[in-house]
């Protein structure tokens, strides 16, 4: 099977409809167990994250990995399916994974009491549900990065400055993919929409998500919204885009969640010259003007081979640096914390909670995990499409946090 960045584990391993990577093992190596989608309908984020989570693994390991100890990464293809991601689960766990990477709500839903029960960190930054950020009520659940509660704060944050910092009595339309992802980030919208005093209405894509002209129209033509915020998944994103630019209506006005701030959502949608002016939220920054990606293409180099194509395309490479970077923080604080390498996935679970002020270099924000806030502070930025590039509309956003917390308190 084609994907393999290190070699095959045993044939015995193996699962029907899987793909599964790792790296050279020791005795001492510490797992990492890694669910990615290069098949199905996600593989689109998968085939650039992915390699990205490897390459960065790859690069610590070329400096001695986390005092002395090696990662492995053990990853399983689970094609976005519940009982495929169960399996995988199961698997890294027999293999001695001390954090697990997960993908997608719906599987990470079902592992959730997994983790608690064995008591191994699992992490699912920029899916999930919300809730799962107050780790006094999930202590193995880490989101690492802003949910769709901080997503929706600092998306009204950003619509608030740049409709001159005062948007009571203003329409905001929120249009969204009518799963339990999509809708959650209402509760957070409704509640802004009090405290603020603007007009909140809320638009609907039926699944598969793609079909939207009549809800377009009504948000342009109907509503006269003044700001539109967008959570759409796959190719949804650049068929909004496309839709709205055939409204006539300023892409200025419109910001998306993270699911539609890749650069193939532009492609989707015609290319840079056809969504100038749109916006879209990222946790993590976009671009390549970062140092651990030059010393990326420095380790490649030295190898004799070029960059990483995958790097290409920002957004999703830098995502899955920021899970790998994540993952191997709190395993090193772990390793350093116990000083051997006979780590548990509490030992990890801990490291998580050590990491304070974590940027590596800028390409992260300010991550911070505290018992109640396992997404790290919620934090997001805006990019812009201008010329050929996402460029910051924004610095680093913690949009109405106290909001967030609150809520976060209140499921405990």
């Amino acid at each position: 099977m084609k994907h393999l960045r290190t070699g095959l584990l045993a044939a015995g391993l193996a699962m029907s409809a899987t793909t599964m990577v790792a790296t050279t093992a020791t005795a001492k190596d510490l797992v990492i167990g890694m669910a990615c989608d290069r098949t199905g309908p996600t593989q689109t984020v998968g085939v650039v994250l992915c390699p990205a989570y490897h390459d960065y693994v790859k690069l610590v390991n070329s400096k001695g990995g986390l005092m002395g100890n090696k990662v492995k990464v053990v990853e399983i293809d689970t094609q976005y399916k519940v009982p495929a991601s169960v399996e995988a689960y199961q698997r890294f766990k027999k293999e001695g994974a001390v954090v697990v990477a997960l993908w997608g709500t719906p599987m990470t839903q079902a592992i959730t009491p997994n983790l608690n029960a064995d008591k191994i960190p699992g992490t699912s930054p920029g899916f999930g549900t919300a809730a799962a950020a107050n780790g006094v009520k999930y202590p193995y659940l880490f989101p690492m990065a802003a949910s769709y509660w901080s997503q929706a704060g600092a998306a009204v944050t950003f619509a608030k400055a740049e409709l001159g910092g005062n948007i009571k009595g203003k329409k905001i339309a929120y249009i969204f993919y009518d799963n339990p992802a999509g809708r959650e980030p209402i509760p957070v919208l409704e509640k802004l929409a009090k405290i603020e005093d603007f007009e909140l209405k809320k638009f609907a894509i039926p699944p598969p998500g793609v079909e939207m002209k009549v809800q377009v129209q009504d948000i342009t033509r109907r509503y006269r919204a003044d700001f539109v915020l967008s959570h759409l998944f796959g190719k949804g994103p650049a068929v909004h885009i496309k839709e709205f630019k055939r409204m006539g209506y300023p892409l200025k006005k419109l910001l998306s969640f993270v699911w539609g701030a890749g650069e193939a959502d532009i492609n989707g949608a015609g290319g840079w010259a056809k969504a100038q002016g749109y916006n879209a939220l990222n946790f993590a920054g976009v671009g390549s003007n970062y140092a651990v990606l030059d010393e990326i293409k420095a380790l490649y180099k030295k190898e004799g081979k070029t960059g990483p194509e995958e790097m290409a395309s920002t957004v999703y490479y830098n995502r899955g640096i920021l899970a790998a970077a994540v993952h191997l923080k709190a395993m090193e604080l772990a390793v350093k914390a116990k000083g051997s390498g006979d780590i548990t996935g509490t030992d990890v679970q801990k490291g998580f909670l050590a990491i304070k002020d974590f940027k590596l270099g800028g390409i992260l924000p300010p991550l911070d995990f505290t018992d109640i806030d396992h997404e790290g502070g919620g934090w997001a930025r805006v990019f812009r499409v201008e010329g050929d590039n996402f460029v910051p509309a924004s610095d680093w956003i913690r949009g109405y946090r106290d909001v967030v917390i609150q809520m976060l308190k209140e499921d405990h």
